[in-house]
Order: C-alpha cells, then structure tokens, then sequence
C-alpha cells in the first residue's frame, strides 16, 4: 500500500507546489500597479510596504518555527544584518522605479536577474558560468540595451536605471544567500521590511496619506507578504528549476496587469527588447528545466 501511495503523494505535492509558486508569481506581479497608484512618494510606500510586510512575515515565521519544532536561534549575525539592509537598498530602488519609467521596463530588467546573479557570481567568487547561461545572458543584454537606448530623451532613462540598479542588488542578495548558508533568510526578509519602515517613518511623511492611499498601502504591504510566503512553501515542493520557471511568470503578469489595470501600453523599443529578453530568459529556465526533467526520469528508471 505504501509503494502506491508515494507517487500519488508526491504528485500532489508537485501540484500543490506549482500552484503555489505560480500564485507567488501572479502576486508579485501586482507590485508595478500598485506602486502606480499609490499617490505617495517611494519612500512613504517602501515605509508602509515594509511595516505590514515585516509583520506578516515574522508572523509566518513563527508559526513555520513553532509547527517543525525548530528551536534554532533567530540570531541574524552579521550575515544577516549584512542581508536585511542590502534587500532594503535593493527594495527602495525597485518602488522608485516603477515612478520614474513603464511597468513593463522594471519587469523585464528584472527578468534579467539570474543572468546578472551568474555573473557576479562568477567575477566574486569565480562559480562556474555555463555556456547556455553566457549565451542567455548575451541575448537579454541586447534587448535590455533596447529598451535603455529608447528611454533617452523621453524622461524614463532614470527609472530604467534605478531597475537596473534594482536588479544588480537583487543578484549581490541571491549570491550572499548562498554564501551565508545557516542564516535565517526569511527572517533577515522580515527585518529588511522593518527596516524599510524605520527609514521611512524618519525620512518621509508616513501619516501625511490619504484613506484611499492608506487602503492601497496596507493591500501592498499584504501582497508582498503573501507572495513571499507562497514562494517559500511552494518551492519547498518542486525542483528549483521548475520554480525558476513558474517564477519567471511575474513578468507577463506585470505587463498584463499594467494593461488591464492602469491602461498602460509600453512604446514599440520596449516590448521589442522585453520580448527579447523573455525569449532568453524562458528558453534558459525551459532547458534546465527539460535537464532536471530528464536526468529525473533516468533515475527513477534506473
């Protein structure tokens, strides 16, 4: 009975973890509208964002903590701290970009994060950089160079290169990750949405919102909780290489909801560069998933 019950277990354990990353995905991709709406200054939205979020999250954390019986030290350490302020420099810039340039921009140059991440790695710590990755990265460079190269002149150029800026944050956090490995990073999540709130509430008018604002704001500081928890239990279920690609869906989601939402349509240069990069970016994350996949089936035949 037990060896009939495994795979029905572990395909509902797949399931159950697509679902979650792809939610994951679709929530996060509310961040470029949500930012659009909000008729407060960046800071007053990273302030907010990381005051409802911090909570959230350390209130998942617990619970995580109580339900697995894990009694280990919620201690950040240097690495950790290291961590929470880095994500917080990476997040300030991410809101502020969003009000300088198209949702669809951030986005795509989001997207272009693993590629950025593998090479930083590569140049700090000198990890291996595959061919495929080298290739990848190449091509999204191009259409990313397509999108800046139209921003010039039309007063996006700035908030083009705050996401860029964004995304090199985002891939010096991925590779201290693993570097700091046996620290909290969910944790030094939430203690990096405190931050965010502390700077706020010292450097902005926090208070000085409108209902309607403050209504959005406590929505987006939800959303950026509820994705982040969503991504930790559902990659927990799949293969990291199947998450990447579920995970790569936040940017269609971005672009779809900035349509539909904000009635936002970015000029003719940057869905040709973003289709550019998002042909690399899930041709990349397709092929390693196909490699996991295969290498997978071969070792449940053998």
């Amino acid at each position: 009975m037990s060896d009939i019950a495994a795979p029905t277990d572990s395909t509902t354990e797949r399931t159950l973890g697509i679902l979650l990353v792809s939610s994951s995905a679709a929530v996060f991709g509310l961040t470029g509208v949500l930012t659009k709406s909000i008729h407060a200054d960046p800071l007053t939205i990273t302030c907010w964002r990381g005051f409802v979020g911090s909570i959230l999250i350390s209130l998942y954390v617990l619970w995580r903590r109580h339900r697995s019986g894990n009694r280990e030290t919620l201690r950040l350490g240097w690495r950790g701290w290291l961590l929470a302020v880095e994500g917080a420099l990476a997040s300030i810039a991410f809101i502020s970009a969003f009000k300088f340039t198209f949702v669809a921009n951030v986005a795509i140059i989001y997207a272009t994060a693993p590629f950025v991440t593998a090479l930083l790695a590569w140049v700090l710590t000198r990890e291996p950089f595959r061919l495929q990755t080298m290739v990848a990265a190449a091509v999204s460079l191009c259409g990313v160079a397509i999108m800046v190269w139209s921003g010039f002149g039309t007063g996006h150029l700035f908030g083009d290169g705050l996401a860029l800026l964004m995304t090199i944050g985002s891939a010096l956090y991925m590779i201290m990750v693993r570097a700091f490995r046996g620290t909290p990073v969910v944790w030094a999540g939430a203690v990096s949405a405190f931050l965010l709130f502390v700077l706020g509430w010292f450097v902005s008018d926090p208070l000085a919102v409108t209902p309607r604002d403050a209504v959005l704001l406590a929505t987006f500081g939800s959303c950026f909780a509820l994705s982040s928890i969503l991504w930790t239990e559902g990659a927990r279920l799949i293969p990291a290489a199947e998450s990447g690609l579920l995970g790569s869906a936040e940017v269609p989601f971005a672009i779809l909801f900035a349509f539909l939402f904000l009635g936002e349509i970015a000029p003719a240069a940057s869905m040709i560069g973003g289709a550019i990069v998002l042909c690399a970016v899930f041709a990349h994350a397709g092929r390693d998933w196909l490699m996991a996949r295969s290498q997978r089936l071969a070792s449940n035949i053998s």
